[in-house]
């Protein structure tokens, strides 16, 4: 029932370029970047936003990852 992890088919170079988009993902998530800014959009600071925008990236990452590559760098 279910797939097995060792029945992923991935090429080394999609296996690559999930790492870079979860390495992505990771790094971004703290948006150091807009620390001491005072922006305010819609009554919230803009770091608020920011994380609203980047959970909804991170989803979309994370779906299309379960979908394509569940498993990868899972031995069993």
């Amino acid at each position: 029932m279910g797939l097995d992890a060792n029945d992923v088919d991935v090429s080394p170079v999609e296996a690559t370029l999930w790492v870079l988009a979860i390495a992505v993902v990771v790094a971004l998530a703290v948006p150091w970047f807009l620390w001491r800014d005072a922006t305010v959009v819609a009554g919230l600071p803009a770091w608020i936003w920011w994380h609203i925008a980047w959970m909804g990236v991170a989803s979309l990452v994370f779906y299309g990852f379960s979908r394509r590559a569940w498993g990868l760098g899972v031995e069993l």
